[in-house]
């Protein structure tokens, strides 16, 4: 279901102006990845859990405690997890202001919470204080990455988007290794080395605020709220020529469209909706079920428990931080060349071969009670690089770049804070139960990971179109009534009620199809 076509009908340069609010947007995405990467390496921080967890650290020092078991506490589960639940609930809220403020408060208030879950973490003295500030953190995430990849989609030029949206997962990547940088560093500073760890999350949230207060909001933001006048000269500075009424007039028209549908909730549980919506939450929840945060979140705990010392493991995890971007780099260079369900598909067969391998080697070789030789440790460690490798070309970016530009404007916050929210959800869940799973599923808990990679395949093979090089504002009728399964739950409803009030509107959106 490849869509081509030129692009030569929306003119557009790339501006320093335009990337500079691309790279400050997209420091929500930093924000996310220092959440995501520093809480593996606290948790094995031995005064933080003498602090807080001190029945994990005793079990910890037992010679003989079970190398799947000794960090099964859900106390400690629910450090890491409530920020996700938190995520989970305000997402829907960011969707309510970013219709109604606009995008680019909405990135302020992000990192507004951002700041404060950072002061709340670092100087809590009782666990009640860590979980608020954890808390704080989580309604960050919740507006930063609801917002923020709508705003790279909406501010992209057409031919663009999909390596600039991924600057925000690009960023996450960043995030996970300078939280496993500072885990390193700050592991040897004892009695208060964690604090340094959970505090430092506010420089990634002071880019964020400082970028709040520099970006453009969108045109289509701006266009939205009858900000018109604006809304063209918005557009005017960020394509960087004079040129731009015929993607203006796409926008005004997606406008009108969604000022037409007052119940957007309503809109989205109809069934033309749903081939939309399906996409965008399984879309988020199969990336969770990759096992990816299982390994990201504890990543120092795998390696200890395969048997590298507390230093050597978080030193393996920023190894693995660094494939994680510069996989993510090849992403942005090939999503706009080679197309979103190649990248999946190609991801899906390396992963289900290395959550394979993994769990083998540790099925046959790690028991309760011992390590890994040295050579079958550095195995597991080099296929994780692999694992990791894939889904930071695949589908860690496309799982937020897809949902972000599927839904039309009127279904699009709403639609997009149900993706968020699914993920947040599955990855409370993966983040609240996988010390329990691997404690309870032992090395089987990385076969349960690969068939899950398997329904993942199916599922982009026969339910995914290709959203490649198709402008955001014309996507249903160009992908969706178009897909041989999905066409079956589009109507016409929407295009009849719309000619009815305006017979030109039609007219427009097949002139603007027919130049591009």
């Amino acid at each position: 279901m490849a869509n081509k076509g030129n692009f030569e009908a929306f003119e557009s340069k790339i501006t320093k102006y335009v990337v500079t609010c691309w790279i400050l947007a997209s420091c929500g995405g930093l924000m996310f990845g220092y959440d995501i990467g520093i809480s593996g390496g606290v948790t094995a921080m031995d005064n933080f859990l003498i602090k807080f967890f001190p029945a994990v650290y005793e079990r910890k020092l037992q010679v003989k405690e079970d190398n799947y078991c000794k960090y099964d506490n859900h106390y400690l589960q629910l450090f890491t997890s409530s920020l996700y639940l938190a995520a989970l609930v305000s997402s829907f809220l960011a969707s309510k202001v970013c219709i109604k403020y606009g995008r680019k408060p909405t990135i302020l208030v992000a990192s507004s919470f951002f700041l404060l879950g950072a002061a709340l973490s670092a100087a809590a003295e009782f666990i009640w204080m860590l979980i608020l500030g954890r808390i704080a953190l989580g309604i960050g995430v919740g507006f930063g990455n609801e917002v923020v990849p709508l705003f790279l989609s909406e501010i992209a030029p057409v031919q663009h988007r999909g390596a600039v949206n991924i600057l925000f997962q690009l960023f996450v990547t960043i995030g996970i290794l300078f939280a496993n940088l500072v885990n390193y560093f700050t592991s040897s500073i004892h009695s208060w080395g964690w604090r340094l760890s959970l505090g430092l999350a506010a420089i990634p949230a002071c880019f964020l605020f400082i970028g709040s207060l520099v970006i453009s909001e969108t045109p289509t933001s701006l266009i939205e709220r009858n900000r018109e006048t604006e809304g063209l000269m918005t557009l005017k500075k960020i394509r960087g020529v004079e040129n731009v009424d015929l993607e203006f007039e796409q926008i005004k028209i997606a406008c009108e469209r969604a000022r037409e549908v007052k119940d957007p909730f309503k809109k989205l549980m109809k069934l033309s909706s749903m081939p939309l919506l399906v996409i965008a939450i399984m879309m988020q929840v199969f990336q969770q079920f990759t096992g990816i945060n299982a390994i990201m979140f504890y990543a120092p705990v795998l390696f200890q428990t395969v048997g590298f010392k507390n230093d050597a493991s978080l030193l393996s995890a920023i190894i693995i931080g660094l494939v994680n971007v510069f996989s993510t780099l090849v992403s942005i260079y090939a999503v706009d060349k080679v197309g979103r369900r190649k990248l999946l598909l190609q991801a899906c067969v390396q992963m289900f071969i290395s959550q394979i391998a993994i769990g083998a080697i540790l099925l046959a070789q790690l028991k309760s009670t011992n390590s890994l030789e040295e050579g079958l440790a550095s195995i597991v460690v080099v296929l994780v690089c692999l694992f990791v490798m894939s889904f930071a070309w695949s589908w860690g970016p496309l799982g937020w770049l897809v949902p972000s530009e599927i839904f039309p404007l009127e279904t699009r916050t709403l639609g997009y804070a149900f993706a968020v929210s699914s993920n947040m959800l599955f990855t409370f869940l993966i983040a609240q139960a996988f010390l329990s799973m691997m404690c309870h599923m032992r090395a089987f808990i990385f076969f349960f990971f690969a068939c899950w990679i398997v329904v993942m395949g199916l599922f982009v093979l026969f339910l995914l179109p290709e959203t490649k090089n198709v402008p955001i504002d014309i996507m249903v009728e160009r992908v969706w009534k178009r897909h041989p399964i999905w066409k079956r739950f589009m109507d016409d409803e929407s295009k009849t009620t719309h000619h009815s009030r305006n017979a030109g509107r039609d007219d427009i959106i097949n002139d603007i199809e027919g130049k591009i």
